[in-house]
């Protein structure tokens, strides 16, 4: 099995254990929906709530590995924690509490990713929502190479409506500009072909 979905499995149980709610984001969700890259990590957000984090840090960090020494306090901070498998595939655990992020947690579904196994994503405009909010170059890759994949099938609706309070909030209503010029030059591609 590839060692990255070997890895999300490992998580993934752990999770389950717990009877956390959550969702894989990143590179194994782009698998699914996007243009497939090379992904070296594995990406989840587990529901924590506001207040409750280091509850969940602690029980993860007592199953995975930290990547940093300071791994608690930098989780508490940032809200996401950096861990790693048995096998040393770095692990991203965000740690969510925002309303958007509870939706997409109830909203993923399973990504089978082979001999009988499966993955809970988070849906193809979730994706688009977290990537478009990070923001860095290779998310707005992503999201055009969701666009590509999933055309006409993308609800784009769900993605503003969920995508523009969270840019709002962050200072970055640009964002979902960009984004609107990227759906328009898909749906010009689309009736062109």
């Amino acid at each position: 099995m590839n060692p990255i979905f070997a890895a999300a499995l490992e998580l993934r149980a752990f999770c389950a254990r717990h009877a956390w709610r959550f969702c894989f984001l990143g590179g194994i969700a782009v698998q699914r929906w996007g243009e497939p890259r090379l992904t070296q990590d594995v990406e989840l957000s587990v529901l924590t709530g506001f207040g409750s984090e280091a509850r969940y840090v602690d029980l993860l960090l007592g199953g995975f590995a930290g990547r940093r020494p300071d791994a608690r306090d930098f989780a508490l901070r940032h809200r996401v924690l950096l861990v790693e498998s048995v096998s040393g595939i770095p692990l991203d655990v965000a740690l969510g509490a925002m309303p958007f992020e509870a939706r997409a947690v109830k909203r993923a579904s399973a990504f089978g990713v082979g001999a009988g196994a499966s993955l809970q994503t988070c849906l193809a405009e979730d994706l688009v929502v977290f990537k478009v909010f990070a923001g860095r170059e290779k998310d707005w890759l992503d999201v055009e190479g969701v666009l590509l994949r999933q055309g006409e099938s993308l609800d784009t609706e769900l993605v503003l409506r969920e995508l523009e309070p969270l840019l709002d909030l962050k200072g970055t209503p640009e964002a979902a500009v960009r984004l609107r010029a990227i759906l328009a030059q898909a749906a010009f591609r689309s009736r062109q072909s």
